[in-house]
């Protein structure tokens, strides 16, 4: 049996990324700034830390993904 369907579907997925983060840039450096300035200074980054700002970056890329009617 081969897993080459697997791979084929995997590679789809990994070319819609760029134009899923383009949709997503909004979301996505709110995220990262949130988790830079956790991570700065003498305190560790913390779990669920920036929660809200993952949520909201995750629900964008699954907006982007989904597949469209038709």
């Amino acid at each position: 049996m081969s897993g080459r369907g697997v791979w084929l579907r995997a590679r789809a997925r990994l070319r819609r990324f760029p134009a899923a983060l383009a949709a997503c840039g909004d979301q996505a450096a709110a995220y990262g700034r949130c988790v830079a300035a956790a991570a700065a200074g003498p305190a560790e980054l913390r779990r669920d830390t920036c929660l809200d700002e993952f949520q909201a970056l995750r629900e964008c890329f699954a907006r982007a993904v989904r597949p469209g009617p038709g």
